[in-house]
């Protein structure tokens, strides 16, 4: 059973989200809040698997939460929000949110992202990752210089992940490399394998941030 907390100043919105949540067998909302710091405040004291925070909230908003939740519980964190400015995906991310989602979603696809959070996943919702991509290739917000310790990989995986983090598939770097798409690929699974990551979207997070994830 994965425990849920949802934090939001509208009650319509988290009354129906905790009775959606609710049908699913496997999850269970254990309470609901209606700011950042009352969240921090029950994960400290209580034992959640996931908690879904909003981001604009009175008192605290979702994104200093994230990082105090982060820093001092155990419980992961999935932004559910209506909001997807640049600012507030970069700074969620960099404060160690999991998942990051827009409320628009239907209820299976956030079901799902919860499950892949629990799980320690990252999940990204796709129109996210392409603003953050853009961030990384204007320097907006987040710069296109790794933000990693450059000696733990070799220069050819440092640019598969630079590669990655564009949002170029297997061929498309292969091309820039002058390389395979099989070889591309097989340093993919040697970038995995080095860092115990699952997927590119995790690499390509993990080369914008320098965070792997607990």
């Amino acid at each position: 059973m994965i425990h849920i907390l949802i934090a939001d100043d509208n009650a319509f919105i988290t009354g129906g989200m905790a009775i959606v949540l609710d049908s699913y067998p496997d999850i269970e909302v254990i309470q609901t809040v209606e700011n950042g710091q009352e969240a921090v405040n029950y994960c400290k004291a209580h034992p959640v698997d996931v908690v879904l925070l909003d981001i604009r909230m009175p008192v605290m908003d979702g994104v200093t939460a994230t990082k105090q939740i982060v820093e001092q519980t155990e419980t992961k964190v999935m932004i559910l929000t209506t909001f997807d400015d640049d600012q507030y995906i970069s700074e969620a991310l960099e404060n160690g949110a999991k998942g990051y989602l827009l409320k628009n979603n239907e209820p299976d696809t956030i079901v799902h992202a919860i499950r892949s959070v629990a799980l320690d996943q990252h999940v990204i919702q796709t129109e996210i990752f392409d603003k953050v991509k853009e961030q990384m290739q204007t320097g907006q917000t987040i710069t296109n210089e790794p933000q990693i310790d450059l000696s733990d990989f070799t220069e050819r995986e440092i640019d598969i992940m630079r590669g990655i983090s564009r949002g170029l598939s297997n061929k498309e770097i292969g091309k820039t490399l002058f390389i395979s798409d099989g070889t591309v690929a097989n340093y993919i699974s040697t970038i995995l394998s080095k860092t115990g990551l699952a997927h590119r979207t995790q690499i390509a997070i993990y080369f914008l941030t320098g965070k792997i994830g607990d």
